[in-house]
C-alpha cells in the first residue's frame, strides 16, 4: 500500500506514514494465504467470505488449479475473475444481496463430494455479507436486529453469538452443508481470535447456547426491538428440520488463523524503531466504548511525555464499540479520536491516530482520524466544538472540516483497529 494514502492535513510526516503502511502490509491477505498453503490433492474448490475474500482467493488460485470457486465480499461490482465467481453482499447491515450470497454459498458447498477439497478463506465482515436465516426469520427481522446490536454498544463476540443461532451458514453451517474435506484459512478481525466469532464461524463449532443469545438481548435491553420470530427461535429452538443447534462432528474441518492484529502491530513496532522512535505495544485487546478509550489513551499519551526521554510511538490494537446517542455520522475510530481532542488540547508535538485496518470505519468512506495538540484550537476557529459533535456521534464532519480524516479506500485486509500515540517533532 502506498504510504501517502494515509496522509491528512496534520499527518504528513513520512516516517509515520511508513509506520502505518508497514502495519497493513504485514496483514496482507494474499501473502498470508500463500504462506500457509500446503500441498492439496484431488479436486480443489475455493470459497472466500469477507472483506478480504478477493485477494485471498487470488492467492489460492495462483498456487492451486481450482475446479471451481466463489467469493463474497463488500466491494465487488467492478471485479471479475476467470477462475471463480464474485458476488457482493451488504455490510454492515445485511441486505437482499446478502440473502442471495447465503443461498449461493450453501448451494455451492452442498454440491461437493467426499473426495473433494474445499478451501475456505474467511475474513471479517462475513457475518453481514453472507446470511441465510432460518425459515421463520425474514430479512427485515435480521436487519432490525443488526441495527439494534450495532447501536447499543454490544461487542462483536456478543453480536455474532446471536447471529449464529439464527442462521444456516454461521456456527459451522458451511462445514455441515458439505461432504468435502475442509481447510479454512482465517484472517482474524476479532480480539483473541475465537474461531466461532470471526465471520460468525462458518466452519467452526458454536460453543454458545440460545440462552447465551437471549441473555445478550436482555443485557442491552433490546428484546422489544427485535421480532417475535427471532425471540421464538431463541426461546424454543424452532429451527429448520435437521438443523443441529451445536455444530458437532466437524471432523472434516481444519481451521487455521493466518493473520491478526498482533501481526500488524508487531510490524508497526519494528518500523517505528527503524524510524528512530522508542516504540512499544500497549495492548492488542483494546475494547469498550470508543469515547472512553479515546480519553484513556489520550491520558496515557499525556502521562508518558514526561517519562520517556525521546520521541516515542505507542501502539494499541483491538476494537471498540459505539453506543449511539445521536444521529451524527462517523465510526468507532473517528469517535475515539474525537474524544481525545480536548484531552490533548495545547500539547506540543503529539499525535493520536485511530485507524480501521480495512479502510472502512463505520458507514463512512474514512478509515479513521488524526488528532494533534492544536486540533481543538483549529476546530474552534472554524466554529466547531468537539464536545458538541461527540454528544451526537458526529465525528466525521468535525474531522472533515479539519482535513484530518484518513481516507485510504478499502485496504484489502481486516485485522481490527490500530491506535498510535506519538510524541516527537513532526515533519511539515
Amino acid at each position: 500500500m502506498d504510504a501517502n494514502r494515509f496522509a491528512t492535513h496534520s499527518l504528513n510526516d513520512p516516517r509515520i506514514l511508513r509506520i502505518l503502511s508497514a502495519a497493513l502490509k504485514a496483514a496482507d491477505p494474499f501473502e498470508a494465504v500463500q504462506n500457509h498453503l500446503t500441498k492439496l490433492d484431488g479436486r480443489v474448490y475455493g470459497l472466500g467470505i469477507g472483506k478480504a475474500a478477493i485477494p485471498m482467493m487470488d492467492a489460492l488460485a495462483e498456487r492451486v488449479p481450482l475446479s471451481g470457486g466463489l467469493a463474497v465480499t463488500k466491494f465487488a461490482s467492478e471485479l471479475s475473475r476467470k477462475l471463480f465467481a464474485i458476488i457482493e453482499g451488504g455490510h454492515p447491515v445485511p441486505d437482499e444481496r446478502s440473502l442471495h450470497a447465503g443461498e449461493r454459498v450453501l448451494d455451492f458447498v452442498s454440491s461437493l463430494h467426499e473426495d473433494d477439497m474445499l478451501v475456505c478463506l474467511i475474513s471479517g465482515g462475513g457475518s453481514a455479507l453472507v446470511t441465510a436465516p432460518h425459515e421463520s426469520i425474514t430479512l427485515d427481522d435480521v436487519q432490525s436486529l443488526t441495527r439494534a446490536l450495532l447501536s447499543c454498544g454490544a461487542d462483536i463476540d456478543e453480536i455474532n453469538t446471536i447471529r449464529r443461532h439464527l442462521d444456516r451458514v454461521k456456527g459451522g453451517g458451511v462445514a455441515r452443508a458439505t461432504k468435502a474435506r475442509v481447510i479454512s484459512l482465517i484472517l482474524s478481525d476479532v480480539i483473541g481470535n475465537p474461531l466461532e466469532a470471526i465471520a460468525s464461524g462458518p466452519t467452526a463449532p458454536d460453543p454458545t447456547t440460545r440462552e447465551d443469545a437471549l441473555a445478550i438481548l436482555k443485557k442491552y435491553e433490546i428484546e422489544k426491538r427485535v421480532s417475535n420470530s427471532i425471540l421464538q427461535t431463541l426461546e424454543s429452538g424452532s429451527l429448520l428440520p435437521g438443523f443441529r443447534q451445536q455444530a458437532v462432528g466437524l471432523q472434516n474441518v481444519q481451521n487455521i488463523i493466518i493473520g491478526d492484529n498482533r501481526l500488524a502491530a508487531r510490524a508497526a513496532l519494528e518500523r517505528a524503531k527503524h524510524e528512530g522512535f522508542l516504540a512499544e505495544i500497549l495492548t492488542n485487546d483494546l475494547q469498550g466504548e470508543a469515547r472512553d478509550a479515546g480519553v484513556m489513551l489520550a491520558g496515557k499519551l499525556r502521562a508518558e511525555i514526561s517519562k520517556r526521554p525521546r520521541s516515542f510511538c505507542l501502539i494499541a490494537g483491538g476494537e471498540t464499540t459505539v453506543t449511539l446517542r445521536g444521529n451524527g455520522k462517523g465510526g468507532r475510530n473517528q469517535e475515539l479520536a474525537l474524544a481525545a481532542v480536548n484531552e490533548l488540547a495545547g500539547l506540543k508535538d503529539v499525535m493520536l491516530i485511530a485507524l480501521a485496518t480495512d479502510g472502512d470505519d463505520g458507514p463512512t468512506d474514512a478509515a479513521g482520524a488524526v488528532v494533534m495538540g492544536e486540533s481543538a484550537q483549529r476546530a474552534e476557529s472554524l466554529g466547531l466544538r468537539a464536545a458538541d459533535h461527540l454528544s451526537r456521534n458526529d465525528a466525521y464532519p468535525f474531522f472533515d472540516a479539519l482535513g484530518d480524516l484518513i481516507k485510504t479506500g478499502p485496504s484489502g485486509t481486516n485485522v481490527n483497529d490500530l491506535i498510535f500515540l506519538i510524541h516527537g517533532s513532526m515533519n511539515k
